[in-house]
């Protein structure tokens, strides 16, 4: 895939791993369309990063846990950019809540952003990318692979994300290749303190904590790698096999 002038949809891209991931795409001459509901103030110091660097951008605000305003998402970007080349489903939340505290809310919360939010938008995405084909990448967790017992809904709806990426590639196949990462300790919970982010440094096969651009890195392997589809691509310095 050749970058500059590709239109990209990335979904949470306002803060964090989504934000990082926009304007990695915006660095290499991709038009974005930077997805945020509730972090507006994020997206917008986003867009401005892509006026920056010459390169089109548009804010598209949706609630991804209405299936419809989901599913729509892609047809929004793609009226403002002139088409889609490529999604990234970025958006999620992740709450602290171990089995026996977990309440239907919490579960209804995050699996409808995490699981739901990234099916319909990636099954709009598909549809509107047609003919013409393009890349999704789905953005798991290490979760996925491990029992992460303080996080449940959170590693539930992750390891659904793989599966979901899984069917996906072969629904879409041949025009539309669909992949995910899973990232391991790239951007840590706000309020985790120094003790605990130097544990997980040390108890890493590879001695550190990982950083967007290790993320950013697999997303671009997966976008021009036209071979390669229904994968998840672990990013953890080796903490699952650890």
């Amino acid at each position: 895939m050749e970058f500059p002038g590709r239109r990209a949809l990335v979904t949470g891209g306002g803060v964090r791993l989504g934000r990082a991931l926009a304007t990695a795409l915006m660095r290499k001459g991709v038009h974005v369309a930077i997805h945020y509901h509730g972090s507006e103030a994020g997206a917008k110091d986003a867009a401005a990063e892509g006026s920056r660097l010459g390169v089109q951008t548009t804010l598209v605000s949706a609630d991804l846990s209405d299936a419809a305003a989901a599913r729509g998402l892609a047809a929004r970007a793609r009226a403002a950019l002139g088409g889609l080349d490529i999604l990234v489903n970025s958006a999620a939340i992740m709450e602290k809540k171990p089995v026996p505290e977990v309440t239907p809310a919490d579960w209804d919360r995050t699996m409808n952003l995490n699981l739901k939010g990234s099916f319909f938008a990636a099954q709009g995405a598909a549809e509107v990318m047609g003919g013409a084909g393009g890349v999704i990448v789905n953005i798991a967790d290490l979760a996925a692979f491990e029992r992460w017992s303080g996080y449940a809904v959170h590693a539930i709806s992750k390891a659904g994300v793989v599966v979901m990426t899984e069917l996906m590639a072969k629904a879409f196949a041949p025009l539309v290749r669909v992949n995910a990462i899973a990232p391991g300790a790239v951007l840590l919970p706000d309020d985790w303190d120094k003790a605990t982010r130097r544990a997980f440094a040390e108890s890493t096969p590879l001695g550190r904590l990982g950083s967007v651009d290790d993320v950013a890195g697999a997303m671009f392997y997966l976008l021009e790698n036209e071979y390669v589809t229904g994968e998840t691509i672990v990013v953890d310095g080796g903490r699952r096999i650890r």
